[in-house]
């Protein structure tokens, strides 16, 4: 049997140490099947893994802007003052507005 000598053991004891300072965690998440594709796809196209795109997207999302958020407050009451709750109840209102107001043509 060889015998360790100090570099071997510098070696051993500095994996060691590398592996135990990691500080990145697996976790597991469920997707459905469509939204894996679109996101390998995705992670492909840019050359990233999807580990990568998924940091990535979490960071976005954590840093939301503050302005943002308060339009979308006031965006999402005036909505709800106003009876919407989905698309088409926009489409809806934004054909009656413009009904309303259209102009007479010009003669």
């Amino acid at each position: 049997m060889k015998r360790l000598d100090k570099t071997m053991l510098d070696n051993i004891c500095h994996c060691f140490i590398l592996s135990s300072m990691r500080t990145a965690k697996t976790i597991s998440i469920t997707l459905p099947p469509d939204l894996l594709v679109k996101a390998q796809e995705l992670a492909q196209r840019e050359h990233r893994t999807i580990s990568e795109l998924f940091r990535e997207a979490l960071r976005r999302y954590m840093a939301a802007d503050p302005e943002w958020d308060v339009l979308l407050r006031r965006t999402r009451a005036a909505g709800k003052a106003l009876g919407v709750a989905n698309e088409a109840d926009v489409e809806r209102l934004s054909d009656e507005f413009r009904v309303e107001n259209r102009r007479a043509p010009a003669r």
